[in-house]
Formats: C-alpha cells, sequence, structure tokens
C-alpha cells in the first residue's frame, strides 16, 4: 500500500511537472489594432514577434483585431496578452477597464510625441479653420487621435461643429483623406503628419496643425506575471541597442528611432481634449 502510494505521488508530481511545463511554453499573443490591411501588419510585425518570443522563451503569436473597439475590449478583458495601441484608444482602455501595466512608447526620430495636420489643396483659398463653415471634410476612422479625435476638436474651438460643415465622412485611413482631398471631393481632411508630408508635393498644404501628444504604446494585460511584464519591457527598451532591433522597429514604421519608458500622465493632454469632446457630445 505504501509503495502504491509512493508510486501514485510520484505520477502525481509528473504530472505537475508536465502540466507546469506546458503552461510555461503557452503563446503570448500581440494584438495590433487594424490600422493597415492584416497581411502587412503581419509583415510588420513578425520580426517584433519572434524576437520577443527569443527573448522570453516562448511563443509570441500575432492578432490583429477586426477594429479599434474590439482590439480595447480584448485587451481590457485579458484576451490579449500584449497590445499595440493609439493614444485614444489607450484613454479609452483606461476609461473602461483600468490601468494596465505600460511597456513602452515609440519615438520617432528621437521623439515620443507625434502631430497631426488639418490638409487643404494647394490651391484653395481657405487660410483658417472657422472658414469651413459649409465646406466638405474628410476623417479618417472615428477612433483615431489624428485623422477624427483632435481635429474634431479643434473645428469645434474653432466654431465649426459637424452641423457647420456641408458635408463630413470617415474615409478609414489617413492615406484615403489625402487623396480625397487631393482629387477635389473635400475642401479639407485630417491626417497625421507624415501622411501630409507623404502627399504634400502633390498639392497639399497644412491649414492647421494639432498640438504634439504622446505617441502610440504598448501594454499588458492585467494579469500577466510580473516577471513577464519586466522581461516584454526590458526588451522593448533594448531595441535601439542593436542593429536586429534597429530593423525591427523600422519595420514596423520606417523612422522609429527607440522605445521610451512611457507613463499614464504622458496622455493627460489628450485626455483632456477626449474629456472636452464627451461634455460637448461629440463622444459618447
Amino acid at each position: 500500500m505504501k509503495t502504491l502510494l509512493s508510486q501514485l505521488a510520484q505520477l502525481l508530481a509528473l504530472g505537475l511537472l508536465l502540466v507546469n511545463t506546458v503552461s510555461a511554453q503557452e503563446a503570448l499573443t500581440l494584438g495590433i489594432h487594424p490600422y493597415k490591411s492584416a497581411s502587412k501588419l503581419i509583415a510588420a510585425y513578425t520580426p517584433l514577434a519572434d524576437y520577443l518570443a527569443g527573448k522570453l522563451g516562448v511563443p509570441v503569436k500575432i492578432h490583429i483585431s477586426r477594429d479599434y473597439q474590439t482590439h480595447i475590449q480584448l485587451i481590457g478583458s485579458g484576451q490579449l496578452d500584449i497590445a499595440y495601441m493609439g493614444p485614444a484608444s489607450y484613454i479609452k482602455l483606461v476609461e473602461y477597464y483600468g490601468s494596465k501595466p505600460l511597456l513602452a512608447r515609440q519615438a520617432i526620430h528621437g521623439k515620443p510625441e507625434f502631430r497631426g495636420t488639418i490638409i487643404t489643396p494647394l490651391t484653395s483659398p481657405l487660410q483658417s479653420l472657422d472658414q469651413l463653415h459649409g465646406k466638405r471634410f474628410a476623417f479618417g476612422d472615428p477612433e483615431s487621435t489624428m485623422s477624427h479625435l483632435v481635429p474634431r476638436y479643434m473645428l469645434w474651438k474653432a466654431g465649426v461643429d459637424a452641423n457647420a460643415l456641408l458635408e463630413y465622412r470617415f474615409l478609414g485611413s489617413h492615406d484615403n483623406v489625402a487623396l480625397a482631398v487631393l482629387a477635389g471631393d473635400f475642401d479639407a481632411g485630417a491626417v497625421k503628419e507624415a501622411v501630409f508630408r507623404k502627399y504634400a508635393e502633390r498639392g497639399l498644404r497644412a491649414l492647421a496643425t494639432t498640438p504634439a501628444l504622446s505617441e502610440h504604446l504598448f501594454v499588458t494585460r492585467s494579469r500577466l506575471a510580473p516577471q513577464r511584464v519586466e522581461q516584454l519591457r526590458s526588451a522593448l527598451l533594448a531595441l535601439d541597442k542593436t542593429t536586429d532591433g534597429r530593423h525591427i522597429m523600422n519595420t514596423i514604421k520606417p523612422g522609429m528611432t527607440a522605445m521610451l519608458p512611457v507613463q499614464d500622465s504622458d496622455y493627460d493632454n489628450l485626455r483632456g481634449i477626449m474629456d472636452a469632446l464627451h461634455e460637448h457630445g461629440t463622444l459618447k
């Protein structure tokens, strides 16, 4: 009987060992919001996923969320282990689900802040935002920081509410907005600064520029083991230290030069803008 109990104990110990081994090897999921096509995003983030897998010793798989709101829900409810987020999505995440462990924010050409541009055709007579009364305006995605939320705030502060526009539409992407304004389908539109620079020589000029806002960032789910969180944070912050790491960042976004430390207060100015939009009734 004693021998049998000893054997059972050994089997149980072995079983627990196997369970722990399998658990330790469970894949982590890196979630990306759908700001480009899924095929382009998978190509852009696979080198980062492979790098993180090597640093952590576990597989890292990529998940492309269906839309921005779903992305917020997935990381908020703990269904994603790591998430790359835009600033506005991050603020909504904290509002709906509470604070999350922060890993790093990106720096483009050394700067962890970015701006947006309200664009108009080079030949347009428009000189200021208040002249957009009765005009046609193109936004990108409704959840986008620079192609909707901040420009919408700027228009409102200039006295141009949505109902003062002849027409406004959401075109899905920054590039779509730039091309539609170039084509003459809209009198003005909102894009991030990099997209304005991309198309400026084709016949665009800046009508207004947004304030500088903190860049996109990586967060984790609340219940990820603290040692995993620290491993992820250290791995991201070290990307600019090696040639391979710099290649990984450039694959995600040309011009990305580093991942830098981040804290929630970095997003307070955008949080104030979004709170004002809530009070005004623009955001629900």
